[in-house]
């Protein structure tokens, strides 16, 4: 009997066991669509796989022959939806899970998406992972979605989805995993991107800290807030992670573009040779599991974040050992046969736009990075139909991190055309 025979059985007999989460129907969400092969449509929950199982009668495998079993399923599963089977083995019971996350390694390491953590994982240093964006401009949502182009049966991996929010003074684009559940107090919020008035400078926001560490309890945060006005569920902070500057273009000068982005999260050394981007392994567990629940201010002068229920301190940023990485756009060249600024694109592009960019690490000569890491592409993001962009970002960038970037080139900016 083959390994994918054995895999079936047990989803047959899934029903059966007593092995679902002990959170209801939140983690049968999760289990359900993994089976099922598709995309999903409701909101996952992106703790689930971090909250206690009930153990079942799959749990008494010998740990040689579980290994064993994963190991494989791992290897012969290598893209979505068939992919989907690691996460499925990963909810059985607690000992599956934990072997299943050993097993399943970061996007640095396998060059694979396979748990939601992964969109918050630097990706493989060597080949870019190849994503594309859909934009509906009836509901100003774009999404995110894992692979070369859209599939005509419309069974592509969703991974992230992001709602463009228009207000006074800024643009909010709320990024979720979720397609349709864009709610700040939901489970499936990961971030945001926030504009100013004009659209030149983008702040981006992750709903949790870019490096661990121990945080104290936030004396201001508990006089100034009552605890019956805080969902158990909501992300209480606001950490910036990095800052895209656009140049102004007053003189309306004949050129694409200039942007240049500052990770604050992600420190130069990063690029060089043996250093290393902060890994998160797990999302945060919810409010009330959190102990203690918020960092301590660094500053009073802390700008208030817009929450639908009550305002909430916004965090100083997490600083990084060393000096913060920047990326800048790289120069396009002008083409007379074509008249028009030309980059390559390696055939993933093929649409002009004024959208189209590659990022490449903005370094100084002191910095002792080489010159081939000075020219490699982080991140390029490119037109190819009518609503539909590409998307191939590689180390040390995240999904998350990457999407953020891209959306900031949806936006309109009159000051720099």
């Amino acid at each position: 009997m083959s390994w994918k025979s054995i895999l079936r059985e047990l989803k047959e007999m899934k029903d059966g066991i007593r092995n679902v989460s002990r959170q209801g129907s939140g983690g049968r969400r999760w289990r359900n669509r993994a089976r099922s092969h598709i995309a999903p449509d409701q909101p996952p929950q992106p703790s689930d796989l971090d909250l206690p199982l009930e153990q079942g009668q799959w749990a008494n495998l010998p740990p040689e022959l579980l290994l064993d079993i994963i190991k494989r399923v791992e290897k012969s599963e290598t893209s979505w939806p068939s992919r989907a089977v690691v996460v499925f083995c990963a909810s059985v019971c607690k000992s599956w899970r934990k072997i299943a996350k050993e097993v399943a390694k970061t996007p640095e390491q396998s060059g694979r998406l396979t748990f939601p953590i992964s969109l918050k994982q630097p990706g493989p240093r060597e080949c870019p992972i190849q994503c594309f964006i859909r934009r509906d401009r009836a509901t100003s949502t774009y999404f995110l979605c894992y692979g070369l182009v859209p599939s005509e049966y419309d069974r592509d991996k969703l991974l992230l989805a992001a709602r463009k929010i228009r207000r006074v003074t800024c643009t909010d684009y709320i990024i979720s995993l979720a397609p349709d559940v864009f709610s700040r107090s939901s489970n499936t919020y990961i971030g945001k991107l926030r504009s100013n008035f004009i659209g030149t400078n983008f702040t981006m926001y992750d709903s949790q800290p870019p490096c661990e560490g121990d945080f104290q309890s936030s004396r201001w945060f508990n006089k100034k807030t009552h605890s019956n006005q805080i969902s158990a569920k909501a992300p209480l902070c606001h950490y910036s992670i990095g800052t895209v500057f656009y140049e102004v273009n007053v003189l309306q000068r004949r050129g694409p573009r200039r942007m240049n982005c500052i990770m604050e999260s992600i420190p130069i050394s990063s690029i060089q040779e043996g250093g290393t981007a902060p890994t998160p392994t797990s999302f945060p567990l919810p409010f009330d599991r959190q102990s203690p629940p918020f960092p301590a201010p660094k500053s009073k002068n802390m700008a208030a974040s817009d929450f639908s229920s009550t305002s909430l301190p916004e965090i100083e940023p997490a600083q990084v050992s060393g000096a913060p990485l920047i990326l800048k756009n790289k120069s396009p060249r002008w083409h007379e046969q074509l008249q028009c600024w030309c980059l390559n694109f390696r055939g993933r592009v093929t649409v002009a736009s004024v959208k189209n960019f590659q990022l490449v690490p903005a370094v100084e000569p002191s910095q002792n990075i080489s010159a081939a890491e000075q020219e490699r592409v982080i991140l390029q993001f490119g037109k190819i139909a009518k609503d539909i962009f590409t998307m191939d970002y590689c180390y040390p960038l995240s999904a998350f991190q990457a999407f953020a970037i891209c959306l900031s080139s949806f936006d309109s900016k009159l000051a720099c055309e």
